[in-house]
């Protein structure tokens, strides 16, 4: 991760970014609490989490605007702007005020849409794409860490003083980072003006992310596996009911499978340069499937808590593969809608498999359930891995020779093309 830090500009972005990010890990969780505190309804402390979802649906024709303009002005303003957005919280008394939470909710959604497009923008212009990878490891293993302790902040002030003072704090934190970032010296080309028809420009990013081979595989294995993921939220509580355990265990489950996502934080950037973003995702869906699998069979509780320090692991490796790999590959002029369509490729699946989920777990145990997420996870790698090959061991080739200049014995003589580079064999 230490090349990313080299980078002029990228330590300032990396405060920046984890300055705002502690806030969000502080806050997220608090809305759901306070809406079911005020209502006292489980259901629409749940309907918190829609509202944050329901931007998603927006999210190609915010991508134009995002590629219409500088992304280092854009983060500035969007994090002044999402700090204005969380403030009428503080206003918050009783069920009368759910609407404000709920449209603050609302606008969180479109936060969490727009500035990582941003992000992703600045980056491509602040980082070589040799070294995006460590910069994605490094931010993604500090917003892991985050998730041990701040929800458990954020739910400790919130019985302390209510939900005014984490809602003060988390516009802090967006103002910080908007300060930081402003301060970041880069230079951005204005974005070249873009004809044709809008329907055209709208579907920009989803065409690219289609039209290329390795992101256009790699996102319908992506897609298998978080099409039965979100069953695992569902079937939580019938984890905990199978082993004893009260509700309040949950917090347990989280620390443990937190504590694995900061080892994979960590070691996803050596991954990735080892085996490239292709086959990184498939290497981290088949890490992902077989704890999954030993959750189904597990009779004792320390069994399954192992097994979730795995799950975490195996995380970041996916996220930091992907979010590199549709990086490195997208040009700048549509990097803003690739991101979003993305975000709406990844969010579907998930909302899916979370309504699947909801209903299944009434009608089968959750051992039945994890053999299912594990298989068709497996299924979703196997289907990178047979798809792709040929990128596959272009990677490791590359990899391997990289590591032979290292250590002194000179390239190899016949390695093999970049998966990046095209070729005779590889149509677009």
């Amino acid at each position: 991760m230490k090349r990313a830090f080299v980078a002029p500009g990228f330590p300032r972005l990396y405060a920046a970014l984890s300055t705002s990010a502690l806030g969000d890990s502080i806050l997220l969780l608090v809305l759901s609490m306070w809406v079911k505190t005020i209502t006292g309804s489980n259901a629409a402390a749940g309907l918190t989490f829609l509202f944050m979802l329901l931007p998603a649906l927006v999210a190609p024709a915010l991508g134009i605007w995002v590629d219409r303009v500088r992304a280092k002005p854009l983060l500035v303003w969007g994090n002044v702007l999402s700090a204005l957005a969380v403030l009428p919280l503080v206003f918050v008394r009783s069920a009368d005020q759910l609407w404000i939470i709920w449209t603050v909710a609302f606008l969180y959604g479109v936060s969490f849409i727009v500035l990582p497009a941003g992000v992703n923008g600045l980056l491509k212009e602040l980082i070589a794409d040799d070294v995006l990878v460590d910069a994605n490891a490094a931010l993604q293993t500090t917003k892991e860490g985050f998730r041990l302790f701040g929800p458990l902040a954020g739910a400790a002030l919130f019985a302390w003083t209510g939900g005014w003072l984490v809602a003060v704090i988390d516009a802090a934190s967006f103002l910080i980072a908007a300060v930081v970032i402003a301060s970041v010296k880069v230079q951005e080309a204005a974005p070249a003006p873009e004809g044709g028809h809008i329907w055209v420009q709208l579907t920009a990013g989803v065409r690219h992310l289609v039209g290329d081979r390795a992101l256009r595989h790699t996102l319908v294995g992506f897609g298998i596996m978080l099409l039965v993921l979100g069953f695992t939220e569902s079937s939580i509580y019938a984890v905990l009911d199978a082993f004893g355990k009260p509700a309040a265990f949950a917090a347990v489950l989280v620390t443990f499978q937190g504590v694995g996502a900061v080892i994979g934080g960590l070691t996803s950037n050596l991954v990735v340069r080892r085996l490239g973003e292709v086959g990184t995702t498939a290497l981290g869906m088949v890490v992902l499937a077989v704890p999954l699998g030993v959750i189904a069979s597990a009779t004792d509780v320390n069994v399954a808590l192992a097994a979730l320090v795995v799950v975490g692991v195996s995380i970041p490796w996916l996220f930091v593969a992907v979010n590199t790999l549709v990086q490195r590959r997208t040009p700048q002029a549509v990097i803003g809608r690739a991101s979003m369509a993305l975000e709406v490729l990844m969010g579907t699946p998930q909302a899916i498999s979370l309504a699947v989920g909801a209903l299944l777990v009434v009608f089968v145990s959750f051992r039945t359930i994890f053999v299912i997420i594990a298989l068709a996870t497996l299924a979703g790698a196997s289907y990178i891995a047979i798809m792709l090959r040929r990128e596959i061991g272009a990677d490791l080739a590359t990899s391997r020779d990289r590591r032979a200049e290292i250590g002194g014995l000179g390239p190899a003589v016949d390695a093999a093309p970049r998966a990046d580079l095209p070729t005779p064999e590889s149509p677009a």
